[in-house]
């Protein structure tokens, strides 16, 4: 398949909290440098990576260093990597949002881009105003809008809206408006960031749908940025890892999810991070039923996750939960423990047999419920359980899900 995107050293640089350099002596240094001597600029040789948990000592950081790679027509590529990791500054240079400090994009087609809520709608125009509007910068005609006018406005589900400055939607009718109109207004490069999570799930569903039609029916090139691995695992082919502004790894989807989830996760232990505050996590086990630490837990065994906390002050109302993911970080289920004072030690345990075989992720949390959090673990905690030869090891596990329930049957004579 021919290339429809070519990066080519792409690099972002940032001062913190400022535009340009916002410094005289800094900016005529660049000016000098660049106009007289003919000298690249002074400030690319400084800076940090963009590391948002640590404090740096320089004000310059790279949101984006030395990206390169190709997409293909008709790929669906997965941009994923933790938050801070350049993700969103590689598709606003790719929209022309903003500009690379450095290199080059090579772009076939017209490119439209859902970046963020109301992203190129004017708020005083109507939806059907924007429509033409959106349109007509994409260089399509007035015939062109015209013939997907109706698809559009059936697919967002705002008839009812449409001659209404979009001021008055609410955020999910603004994003369900602008993703109709980047999809159905028939790009050769589709671009969309995680603003689909603001949708409810009816129209998500859609979107995923949607944005399956125009890669695998119409040949378009889609790049796609979620936190969501499910989403991100049913509609790309390919992925992109991002770590601190650089490519961490290029390749299958599946590959890159599973690579972008064991960066972030830690095996049996958790150490805390924030001994100063009232309450805090220290440290965070596996355990099988002997209390040893492990990360490989047998079907047939319980599952044991051992809390370490710190405790300067008791604070009232205080809860220990923890989130239990699959392997694509989906949602299990979570526990809730409201603490006392007594205890610093607090072991929990998931029964035997309740998870079927696989690997697994635990994020834990310490948090007054509805009102605030008290400490989160940015990592999470891994371990796989093992199969020992039930039923389900005959089968492809997928197909049974991810948890085994004790149904109670009964037989009528």
């Amino acid at each position: 398949m021919p290339t429809a995107i070519k990066f080519e050293n792409i690099s972002k640089q940032y001062r913190l909290g400022l535009v340009s350099t916002r410094t005289l002596s800094h900016d005529l240094n660049r000016w000098w440098q660049m106009n007289i001597l003919r000298k690249e600029d002074p400030y690319l040789k400084i800076g940090e990576v963009n590391d948002r948990a640590h404090k740096g000592s320089s004000e310059y950081v790279w949101a984006l260093k030395d990206i390169n790679f190709e997409v293909e027509q008709g790929d669906v590529v997965g941009i994923i990597g933790k938050n801070g990791a350049g993700k969103s500054t590689l598709l606003k240079i790719l929209s022309k949002v903003t500009t690379p400090t450095t290199g080059t994009i090579k772009a076939k087609g017209r490119i439209a881009s859902l970046l963020e809520v109301g992203t190129g709608f004017h708020p005083e125009m109507t939806g059907k105003e924007n429509i033409y509007m959106n349109g007509a910068i994409m260089g399509m005609t007035r015939n062109d809008i015209n013939r997907k006018f109706d698809e559009i406005v059936d697919f967002a589900g705002v008839e009812r809206y449409i001659d209404t400055p979009v001021k008055r939607y609410s955020s999910g009718m603004t994003v369900r408006l602008g993703f109709a109109v980047a999809a159905f207004l028939e790009p050769e490069i589709l671009v969309v960031d995680e603003v689909l999570a603001v949708g409810d799930a009816e129209f998500q569903k859609k979107a995923i749908g949607k944005m399956q039609d125009v890669s695998r029916g119409d040949g378009r090139t889609v790049l796609f940025v979620s936190h969501n691995m499910g989403s991100i695992a049913s509609l790309c082919n390919k992925g992109v890892f991002f770590n601190k502004g650089s490519i961490a790894y290029i390749g299958d989807i599946n590959d890159t999810i599973s690579l972008y989830i064991s960066e972030g996760a830690r095996e049996s232990v958790i150490l805390g991070k924030n001994p100063h505050n009232d309450i805090y996590l220290q440290e965070i086990r596996i355990i099988n039923m002997q209390g040893k630490t492990t990360n490989n837990i047998a079907y047939n065994e319980k599952v044991g996750i051992k809390f370490e906390l710190g405790i300067n002050k008791f604070i009232s109302n205080a809860t220990l939960s923890f989130i239990l993911y699959d392997a694509k970080l989906n949602p299990i289920t979570t526990s809730h423990y409201a603490l006392s004072f007594k205890s610093k030690t607090i072991t929990a345990y998931l029964p035997a047999q309740f998870l079927l075989a696989g690997n697994y992720y635990l994020k834990p949390v310490l948090h007054i419920p509805n009102v605030r959090f008290l400490d989160i673990c940015d990592d999470y905690l891994s371990f796989r359980i093992e199969d020992s030869g039930s039923i389900y090891s005959i089968y492809n596990r997928s197909e049974f899900g991810f948890v085994n329930i004790n149904t109670l049957w009964s037989e009528n004579s």
